[in-house]
């Protein structure tokens, strides 16, 4: 069975990948907009493109962790993501949210695991 993968913009590193049944994603505001809620909207953008390109969607969403810069501002990420992951609780992921040191430009990050439409 091959690996699709997506290449990112550094040397060594995909956007995302998809094996068998599952795709992975990874992504950061490329615009690196000034605030938390830009970034993230903006994130979660890029998330939508690398899922379809792979064959998947927020819906189909296994499991996601938030990687923040600053975890005191959690509130503005979280207002993002649900407006983001709709009303449903049928298509809600598990999710994580960590507070870590990311690049200086970079306040979220967020990684995915999800389920192939065609699986």
């Amino acid at each position: 069975m091959d690996i699709t993968r997506i290449r990112g913009k550094a040397v060594g590193r995909s956007r995302g990948s998809a094996y068998g049944d599952l795709v992975t994603a990874v992504a950061v505001d490329p615009s690196a907009a000034p605030s938390v809620a830009e970034q993230t909207r903006n994130t979660l953008a890029q998330l939508d493109g690398i899922l379809a390109e792979l064959g998947s969607d927020k819906a189909r969403i296994i499991q996601a962790t938030v990687y923040m810069a600053d975890l005191s501002r959690k509130a503005e990420m979280e207002d993002e993501w649900v407006k983001w992951i709709g009303p449903d609780p049928k298509t809600w992921p598990q999710r994580a949210c960590v507070g870590v040191q990311l690049m200086p430009t970079d306040l979220v990050e967020i990684v995915l695991v999800a389920a192939r439409k065609d699986a």
